[in-house]
């Protein structure tokens, strides 16, 4: 990464070579001269010329110097707001910098304390720190004394340095391997963060005598002959603890400026920054909705710091899990700075997190068209290709990530799971033997690892693997899967088309599967209640009480708005929605509230906003989710009945419009039994049945098997028993232990899990004209039907 001094020559240079007049300004045809040479292979059309220099000139508005245009500073802006990427521009201009004349600006200054500097020290010392981090009016240093704060801070922190290294406590980690979170760290001029994270020790005496000398310097800055200069000591010393990675310390520093000067946008903005990087994220996004706060209140004087603000907020939402709402302020900030290439990359990143994958494509592929080598943005394209079914495009895109930066961990592990999904067992062994090589403890990936070798037959290699695993973890999915490695083992069972070790198996029609007793469910509802319930784990709606939706609805006030076809109804965003998700899901972690939101947008949104208006009829919403929370069924029934009350067509009496239950039947069946759902949804739309339903009449067409909902007792017993286990009996097909219900075939004793009983599968060996199925929910259920027959044998021979 360049210093800040070779990065503002390099701007200089480029200033001075499309200067042509040399008046100090780059006008419109020296703009558009820039443009077009630092966009070689783009053919700009003169419309996009003009919104570009448009866009340029009214956004840098204070850096034009009348008829002369863009001067200097505002060209060094417009890199520092992320609208381009100086080293690419300078390299694609066959630029070179003299560094003979620049020598001076790349030495620090070993001077001791400033307290006993002389002017001319001062004044060299003002000069060198103005080539790394103060070179603007609007962000550097203003006052003398803050220069001596500055000078008497650095002597700290190289003292600091010194004792820790000496006692090897200071340690610098790569992150190279790492996805760029590809924020705006600091506001207009100043250096990124290193590549690399320091950790410093705090817990020694070193480090606690350097918090006391710092406290006194900030009495100092306190003891300033004004609140401008007291302001401006703080924000200094805060950048500086910053620089340095002190982040609780620069904090402290930021909070004290925010308090004197609190309409004033950068310590905010800082505030959040360290409070990010601390891992507070609800805090750091309260810090840069001050900013934008004091930003949009200040008129154009912050208007050029709105994009960084924009992409910080969106990256703390992330933070916390909420991702649409990333979006919006991703959005923003590409808007307002068109060629924000950060902006659009964690734009299309976020749209892959919650499944828009289409859209997560387009923002993906224009953030690369902006910088052809990123390779964070590489990395996503190819996940949101994968999600849509792209996969060889995605090989490649995966493969060009990895090429511009070789130990990127995100790429190699997910293109060492495309490899699984295609059946490239021993491509994908390489991909995670090489994330491993990177990280060594990433006990997923060598899972994978042993997964893949057991798919491409080396069971001996997957063995090894597997003890590797867990000695990593001891997570209980580890041992189910050492356990089905020794059943493969000991039963020497052949692969039906080399899938994961999976036993050979032939799939019969569901008319040969035949149930005996009332409690055995039926193959095809077994099927869809399993995916039901898998998406209910997945998001955890089955941990959300069902009356916290009743408990939303009475306190949410929404209003009413109307609908492309004219009706009332109390619809939001999609963003707004997911902050009620947030109420409803609190206990969730951010990573897995995401996983959630991601599957809930996927599998219910997209139904219910079938126009594609970013909006939710939020009634609807919470009748759809109601039979999935937890609580017994008839209160999920009932509350989905009164989330359809709460509805404006309804509110008000006890009675609903059966063309509203009607519509809200197929919408489950549509969302949760996709086979049937497509063509009951079209026969919703004329509906002008004016009749009302009470709520007997509503649960009657709930629980009906064939047109209601009535898959929900299924559902209900797989809640309750689909983590039993049952001893040492193993699925006669998967050879994975059995948990949930076992199904016995009374005629071969085999017996099936539910998933291979759902999909119909049954060992080859077994070849009958028709299979008879009886259900064990528990161990016990079989003990005692063993029992049972034992005693009739007995009787019959006395």
């Amino acid at each position: 990464m360049a210093t800040r001094g070779s990065r503002s020559e390099k701007v200089k240079r480029i200033f001075q070579q499309f200067d042509t007049n040399r008046d100090g300004g780059l006008n419109r045809d020296e703009m558009a001269a820039l443009v077009v040479a630092v966009n070689p292979r783009v053919k700009f059309s003169d419309e996009q010329i003009n919104a570009i220099l448009d866009e340029v000139f009214r956004t840098y508005g204070e850096f034009i110097d009348g008829e002369k245009g863009l001067t200097y500073d505002g060209l060094l802006r417009t890199y520092d707001d992320g609208a381009g990427d100086v080293d690419r521009d300078f390299d694609a201009l066959g630029l070179e910098l003299n560094f003979d004349e620049n020598k001076g600006a790349s030495i620090v200054s070993e001077a001791s304390s400033s307290s006993i500097a002389d002017e001319r020290v001062i004044e060299s010392q003002k000069k060198q720190r103005t080539a790394a981090w103060a070179v603007s009016p609007h962000h550097g240093i203003v006052f003398d004394d803050t220069w001596k704060l500055v000078d008497d801070l650095e002597i700290l922190l190289k003292r600091l340095k010194a004792k820790q290294a000496k006692d090897a406590k200071f340690r610098n980690d790569n992150f190279d391997a790492y996805s760029d979170a590809g924020w705006s760290r600091e506001l207009g001029a100043s250096a990124e963060l290193s590549e690399k994270r320091v950790y410093w020790e705090e817990s020694g005496p070193d480090y606690a005598l350097f918090v006391k000398e710092l406290g006194a310097l900030r009495s100092r800055a306190d003891g300033a002959r004004s609140r401008e200069e007291a302001f401006d000591g703080h924000m200094a010393i805060g950048r500086v603890l910053y620089e340095h990675q002190l982040f609780k310390e620069a904090l402290i520093c930021f909070k004290r400026s925010c308090e004197l000067q609190p309409m004033d946008v950068r310590p905010h903005f800082r505030a959040g920054n360290c409070l990010y990087v601390l891992g507070k994220s609800k805090e750091a996004k309260e810090e840069f909705l001050l900013a934008l706060e004091s930003a949009e209140a200040g008129g154009n004087q912050w208007g050029y710091l709105l994009p960084q603000i924009y992409v910080n907020l969106g990256i703390a939402l992330e933070g916390e899990g909420m991702v649409l709402s990333a979006c919006e302020y991703y959005r923003e900030a590409a808007i307002l700075c068109p060629t924000h290439y950060r902006a659009l990359k964690l734009l299309g990143s976020a749209l892959f997190g919650v499944g828009e994958y289409r859209a997560a494509v387009k923002a993906l592929e224009e953030a690369i068209f902006m910088k052809p080598d990123y390779a964070d943005a590489h990395c996503d394209l190819a996940s949101a290709l994968h999600g849509m079914g792209e996969d060889e495009r995605a090989i490649e895109v995966f493969q060009k990530a990895i090429d511009l930066k070789p130990g990127h961990v995100d790429a190699l592990y997910n293109l060492g799971g495309l490899y699984m999904d295609l059946g490239r067992f021993q491509r994908a062994s390489e991909m995670y033997t090489r994330v491993l090589a990177v990280w060594p403890n990433h006990w997923r990936a060598q899972l994978n690892k042993a997964v893949s070798l057991l798919g491409a037959g080396e069971t001996e290699e997957a063995k090894k693997a597997l003890k590797e695993a867990l000695k990593m973890t001891n997570r209980v999915e580890l041992h189910d899967a050492i356990y089905h490695l020794k059943q493969l083992q000991k039963k020497k069972v052949k692969t039906n088309g080399g899938s994961n070790g999976e036993a050979a198996f032939v799939i019969v029609d569901p008319s040969k599967f035949k149930t005996l007793g009332e409690k055995t469910t039926l193959r095809q509802d077994l099927g869809n209640a399993l995916q039901i319930r898998a998406f209910q784990r997945l998001t955890r709606l089955n941990r959300c009480e069902v009356d916290l939706l009743k408990k939303e609805m009475s306190e949410t006030d929404v209003p009413v708005s109307y609908s492309g076809s004219g009706g009332p109804q109390k619809s939001i965003r999609k963003p707004n929605l997911e902050e009620v998700l947030r109420k409803l899901l609190n206990f969730l972690k951010p990573e897995t509230f995401q996983g959630a939101v991601k599957a809930i947008n996927e599998k219910i949104l997209s139904v219910l906003d079938e126009t594609g208006s970013g909006r939710v009829d939020l009634g609807m919403f919470y009748a759809v989710l109601a039979p999935l929370c937890s609580g017994p069924p008839d209160k999920r029934k009932r509350i989905a009945f009164d989330a359809l009350l709460w509805r404006p067509v309804n509110e008000g009496g006890s009675h609903i419009r059966k063309v509203d239950a009607v519509q809200y039947i197929k919408l489950l069946r549509a969302i949760f039994i996709p086979s049937h759902g497509v063509s009951e949804m079209l026969e919703v739309h004329g509906e002008t049945d004016t009749s009302m339903v009470s709520f007997n009449e509503f649960l009657v067409m709930f629980n009906d098997p064939d047109w209601g909902f009535g898959i929900l007792s299924t559902l209900l017993k797989l809640e309750t028993g689909d983590r039993n286990r049952h001893e040492h009996h193993v699925c006669s097909v998967c050879r994975y232990p059995i948990i949930g219900s076992r199904f016995k075939e009374v005629k071969s004793h085999f017996s099936l899990c539910n998933q291979c009983y759902s999909e119909g599968k049954v060992p080859p060996n077994f070849k009958q004209d028709e299979y008879k199925f009886k259900e064990y929910g528990k161990e016990a259920e079989a003990m005692k039907d063993k029992c049972l027959c034992f005693n009739l044998q007995s009787r019959k021979d006395p």
